[in-house]
């Protein structure tokens, strides 16, 4: 399935999310280039856990040149967060600032080790982090793309991307 087959796909009163999906995807003036937005949607679309979401962008992102070092890289995203993002979103939640003291012991080398630009990486982690709901994460990962160059605008595209993909999931799971 392509980008255009699953916005066919989605019901009439998803039109929003139909013209988002095109608009955050293949915008002439976005903040970041299109690599680095495919590389969030795809990341926001394993997140999604919808086949037919993360099928079709990895294929639109393979045909604008994507490797299978970033569609690893986009996989890694996910999951790391998936874990991440519920842990620290519970030492958030959990108000006992004792439980921050205590080291964490969760396994996390591939946030240093993804084979891709560190800055991208980060904002597949904040989009992803989106979407998974985790304010402490997505405090981190804006503060390091902001350490990388990375402007306002790049961190406000980001979340619209996440956004739109989980928009997507969202309509062609309940059609």
């Amino acid at each position: 399935m392509s980008i255009e087959q699953l916005r066919a796909a989605l019901p009439s009163y998803a039109q929003d999310i139909k013209i988002n999906l095109g608009n955050v995807l293949d915008s002439d003036d976005a903040a970041l280039d299109q690599t680095t937005r495919y590389r969030i949607a795809l990341a926001t679309a394993y997140a999604t856990r919808n086949a037919d979401v993360y099928t079709a962008v990895e294929a639109q992102a393979r045909g604008v040149g994507f490797s299978d070092g970033d569609v690893h890289a986009a996989r890694l995203a996910a999951t790391l967060m998936a874990m991440n993002n519920i842990y620290y979103r519970f030492l958030h939640l959990a108000q006992a600032p004792e439980l921050q003291k205590i080291p964490a012991r969760l396994r996390m080398q591939g946030l240093a080790n993804h084979g891709i630009d560190k800055a991208a990486f980060e904002l597949m982690a904040l989009g992803v982090s989106a979407i998974n709901g985790c304010g402490m994460c997505i405090e981190a990962h804006t503060k390091e793309v902001q350490k990388h160059g990375i402007t306002l605008q790049g961190v406000q595209e980001t979340a619209r991307i996440a956004a739109v993909i989980f928009a997507t999931a969202q309509a062609l799971s309940i059609n």
